[in-house]
């Protein structure tokens, strides 16, 4: 059905076109009926010792107000991640700010971390309980004179709603956020989180997401960061604000975070890289250029223990979930494979 009506929605501005998904999907009236691999062996498995049906998430971004974490559920995914949420409610980047890269099969945004604030969003979850996994995805204001302590009101909001908080150092629509990859910065912004959480006496598992334009050189002290103060798992990776010289599309060169199929390349070298670098030590959440069954077993393969998933629902609409996990369980067949987590890391990337 998506793929009838796809052409008549692309005609529309982008971002008015995702506002109008979000209002649709409230109502939540496309559960996955059609869903054959609901409750499937092959996918079945556990994300920070609570058991999901399949390991295939919804990335931050999409439902940025958590307004419909429930019907993403319905949907099929496994997880879902809502957020970029601020300590206080922000417009973000004058409009236009999204772009369609059809011929690429790609987005470009500068949204600029736009979302109602924590208070709302915090009051939107309580009264609505998640019916699934869900992350927090935080990030700190724009304008704000202390960004630590931005993460840190994000901690103390949510630390007893959500199942794990995503702490967001790599977008690119927000000035000087990718600092917080410099070894020194990233320790401070560690160790004032976890001794925070400290003195909150609480478990909630921390995730970090990552840049996809680090340097190599930064792999292993970023991943000895995170080890040394055990965060849960680490998200590979943000969109590029680089890589537009072979794209098609006449937008290419438009400012922002570049998401989708022409990240897969470079997401999966980078997932590969970190998991040879953390053996096993921290999971790994991967994302980019995930659209078929065929891609989701390649992240598998370079070394991801789950995955996020954003622009390809926005090419191929709501049932993707259920025709990536179709196609990935016949491949699974194909290699006679039991579980998928039997080949996380199994191919080297170049």
């Amino acid at each position: 059905m998506y793929s009838k009506i796809r052409n008549l929605i692309f005609k529309i501005d982008p971002e008015t076109a995702h506002n109008f998904a979000i209002k649709s999907l409230k109502l939540n009236i496309a559960p996955n009926i059609f869903d054959e691999d609901k409750k499937n062996p092959m996918f079945e498995t556990e994300l920070f010792g609570k058991k999901i049906d399949n390991p295939i998430g919804l990335a931050a971004g999409f439902d940025k107000n958590a307004e419909i974490y429930n019907s993403m559920f319905s949907l099929g995914f496994g997880f879902v991640e809502v957020g970029t949420v601020t300590p206080l409610n922000q417009y973000g980047n004058p409009k236009p700010r999204v772009f369609r890269l059809v011929e690429d099969q790609a987005l470009i945004n500068r949204l600029g971390f736009n979302n109602l604030g924590a208070e709302n969003i915090s009051s939107r979850i309580r009264l609505n309980k998640p019916k699934g996994l869900l992350g927090v995805n935080l990030g700190p204001n724009k304008n704000t004179k202390d960004r630590l302590n931005d993460y840190v009101i994000g901690l103390k909001t949510f630390y007893d709603i959500a199942d794990y908080l995503t702490i967001n150092i790599s977008s690119p629509n927000t000035e000087k956020l990718r600092d917080f990859h410099d070894e020194e910065k990233l320790d401070e912004l560690m160790t004032t989180l976890i001794n925070q959480k400290e003195k909150l006496n609480s478990k909630i598992p921390i995730v970090v997401k990552i840049s996809p334009d680090i340097e190599d050189a930064q792999i292993e002290s970023i991943s000895k960061m995170l080890i040394e103060f055990k965060i849960n798992a680490i998200i590979i990776s943000n969109s590029t604000d680089r890589h537009r010289d072979k794209l098609l599309s006449n937008s290419r060169y438009q400012k922002g975070g570049l998401s989708g199929k022409p990240l897969e390349n470079k997401s999966n070298s980078l997932i590969n890289k970190f998991y040879n670098v953390l053996n096993g030590k921290i999971d790994i959440i991967g994302v980019g250029g995930i659209d078929s069954g065929k891609s989701a077993y390649e992240k598998f393969l370079a070394g991801s223990n789950y995955l996020q998933l954003y622009t390809g629902m926005v090419y191929q609409g709501p049932s993707i979930i259920s025709k990536i996990k179709k196609e990935l369980k016949q491949i699974l067949i194909d290699k006679k494979v039991k579980n998928f987590r039997q080949i996380i890391g199994k191919n080297k990337v170049d």
